[in-house]
């Protein structure tokens, strides 16, 4: 109502005389094309000056394409500076310093008005009856409104860099640090063809992250999600899962770990409900490098496995007289820190190559990594000279800090579940090492020096083919 009213109060007195007006052609990047310094559809031109030596005034002959003419006139003789003074209403006028480009209006090639201070600003030149102006000048806030529907935000590409940004910016180059346990739903019979419950799996997950606190692996809980993995099914599974096409049996399938549906060559399709678990260490990763020497016979160090698929140091020689290099490393210093904080040296990644469990299987057996062939892979290192870079997952980020930790990860804080009783570390009064007590212990077979005590067996482990147990041995007479 107030527009039309003003508007009204414009258009008092107007004639219908032609007028030279602008015409805006492209908005501002400044996003203050609708503010009153800016020109705007509907100013009527009142001055043009062109270079040092042309001014012109309204009226102008042949209206805009008289215009047109002086303008290319000055383009061609390289004056393409130009001011121009618009008006407003009976008394409010505004000037703007351009640039003249050639472009388009209306469809046709023409010159155009980019501005000096704005080059994404572009106006151009119309002819309208000086009533039209004012109209249009009085029902501003309304075109500002009608704009503002029309008006679409662009989307566009910018190249990154990757390669450089994953070298310098991740605590390990070109590896992330997000860490996670995919879960498949338990078979509930030998030929897999039914499975528990996601609630059973979700269960499941949640043992295995309580376990593994429990035992003194120093992460915490980040996020967990679903996942469907796409199988083959047939038979009584097939008929019983695609066909649950009704909504009352879609919200069954809520807590389904299997649910299926054909796909346009009428083949039969199940998705498996897997879980998947993230997690992250209390303090981040810790780089460890182990220098080598020759005359190395052991590194001095024991590793072993946890029940859910964790490598840690289980061991390290605390002998100040001889010259080992998990000493030279701070690894013993890094054990003992451990220790004190009853928790477990689990070591992250060899050679930057992650050594955590990754999956359980529909059977439940967790696929992990493999201790015999790690022990393996240190010995050769150890017999070829080349330094041993692992990384260890830190409880406490300001020791990994003070300790020179290359580690960038920052976690929440936030306490672990306690340990329960029967596998607390103990410390012995009378002697000067505090020894984890594990109810069975894993650990490499051909790194290390061979001691005097009982002889190690070997059995085949759940987890995979190339997995190992070891058996009936003391932790002070076998080393790495």
């Amino acid at each position: 109502m107030a527009d039309r009213m003003h508007s009204s109060e414009i258009l008092e007195g107007t004639t219908a005389d032609p007028v030279l007006a602008i015409e805006c052609l492209k908005g501002s990047s400044k996003a203050d094309e609708w503010s009153s310094d800016m020109l705007q559809t509907g100013d009527i031109v009142e001055e043009l000056k062109i270079g040092n030596s042309l001014f012109v005034e309204s009226p102008f002959k042949n209206g805009k394409n008289g215009v047109q003419k002086l303008l290319h006139s000055s383009f061609k003789r390289k004056e393409t500076s130009i001011q121009v003074r618009v008006r407003r209403g009976r008394d409010e006028f505004v000037e703007l310093q351009a640039c003249v480009v050639p472009g388009e209006l209306a469809g046709k090639k023409q010159y155009i008005l980019r501005s000096i201070d704005d080059p994404n600003y572009a106006v151009g030149f119309v002819d309208r009856t000086e009533g039209d102006c004012l109209a249009l000048q009085g029902s501003r806030s309304s075109r500002v409104v009608c704009a503002l529907s029309r008006a679409q935000l662009q989307d566009g590409y910018v190249s990154y860099p990757w390669g450089r940004k994953m070298q310098e910016l991740l605590p390990v180059p070109n590896s992330s640090c997000f860490l996670s346990m995919l879960l498949l739903p338990k078979a509930s019979d030998q030929i897999a063809s039914h499975y528990n419950d996601l609630e059973d799996t979700l269960a499941r997950a949640n043992t295995w992250l309580n376990a593994s606190q429990a035992s003194g692996v120093p992460i915490l809980f980040m996020n967990i999600q679903t996942e469907s993995l796409l199988t083959k099914i047939s038979g009584e599974t097939a008929s019983s899962t695609v066909n649950a096409g009704s909504l009352s049996d879609l919200s069954n399938l809520t807590n389904a770990s299997l649910y299926g549906f054909e796909d346009y060559h009428g083949v039969d399709i199940g998705a498996v409900r897997a879980v998947r678990l993230w997690y992250a260490p209390l303090g981040g990763e810790f780089a460890v490098e182990i220098k080598l020497k020759e005359g190395d016979s052991k590194l001095g160090f024991t590793i072993s496995r946890t029940e859910e698929g964790f490598i840690y140091i289980s061991s390290v020689i605390d002998d100040d007289e001889n010259d080992f290099a998990s000493t030279r490393s701070g690894l013993k210093d890094l054990y003992k820190e451990a220790v004190k904080a009853s928790k477990l040296l689990v070591v992250s990644r060899v050679s930057n190559q992650k050594v955590l469990p990754w999956i359980v299987s529909s059977t439940g057996a967790v696929r992990c990594f493999d201790t015999v062939s790690l022990s393996q892979n240190l010995s050769l290192h150890r017999h070829a000279l080349r330094p041993i870079l692992i990384h260890v997952l830190m409880w406490d980020h300001a020791l990994a800090s003070q300790s020179g930790s290359i580690a960038k990860f920052r976690a929440v804080s936030q306490l672990p579940v306690p340990l329960p009783a029967e596998i607390q570390l103990r410390h012995h009064p009378n002697e000067s090492q505090v020894l984890p007590l594990p109810d069975e212990v894993q650990f490499p077979n051909e790194s290390g020096v061979r001691g005097d005590g009982p002889e190690l067996k070997l059995q085949r482990d759940t987890a995979g083919e190339l997995s190992f147990r070891f058996h009936d041995f003391s932790l002070s007479d076998n080393w790495v």
